[in-house]
């Protein structure tokens, strides 16, 4: 799910929705916490969230690098890039908001990307989670063709997961073995199931 903004009713909904569930392990927020970067914008979203049964992780949107909102993503969330393992997965978590860096080459970070997949010791099947997706115009498009190639030319990535577009897409964009799905917003009332078994992706859309 992702895209809360200012979306507050929604964000609630959400939650109630996810909370039907008893076998969530986890929700991840496709970024765009906020909508301006603000502090109580951050809190807010935090507060709703934290009602769901479920823990749930963040990759940082281009609206929560407004202002001072990477100190306080900072704060709430830690580091913009990060990595954790779950069961057979490894989960790459980066910050993918070139516009915000004025597309000067180090977002995303391809080079610590790089490390992460290399530093896959037990070979685990790999699912990068990012705010924009590779495709879209505010990903530096001088990096996207690495981007697709890196994770393309790795085995265990089967899996390029992002928000920011408020609209579901589910394609092989670049014809190579690695599937794109982008969650919708919570204005549009939307949010999707990963199930993960030892080799593949199942997703469904749900709408609420």
């Amino acid at each position: 799910m992702g895209d809360t903004q200012r979306f507050y009713d929604e964000t609630k909904a959400f939650v109630k929705s996810i909370n039907q569930y008893d076998s969530i392990d986890f929700v991840v927020h496709a970024g765009d916490i906020s909508d301006f970067g603000l502090v109580k914008e951050f809190q807010w979203i935090h507060e709703l969230m934290s009602e769901a049964k479920f823990p749930y992780l963040t990759v940082v949107g281009n609206h929560d690098l407004l202002a001072n909102g990477r100190k306080v993503y900072n704060e709430i969330y830690g580091k913009l890039d990060y990595s954790f393992e779950y069961g057979n997965y490894k989960f790459i978590m980066l910050n993918t908001n070139s516009r915000e860096y004025e597309f000067d080459g180090t977002v995303p970070d391809l080079m610590w990307l790089q490390n992460q997949l290399e530093d896959n010791p037990d070979n685990k099947k790999v699912i990068v989670i990012s705010h924009i997706p590779p495709f879209d115009g505010d990903f530096d498009p001088d990096l996207e063709e690495a981007y697709a190639t890196m994770l393309s030319n790795d085995p265990n990535v089967i899996l390029s997961l992002h928000g920011h577009r408020h609209s579901f897409a589910d394609d092989e964009y670049y014809d190579d073995g690695v599937r794109y799905f982008v969650t919708t917003t919570t204005q549009k009332a939307g949010y999707a199931i990963v199930t993960l078994t030892t080799n593949e992706a199942h997703i469904e859309t749900v709408n609420y």
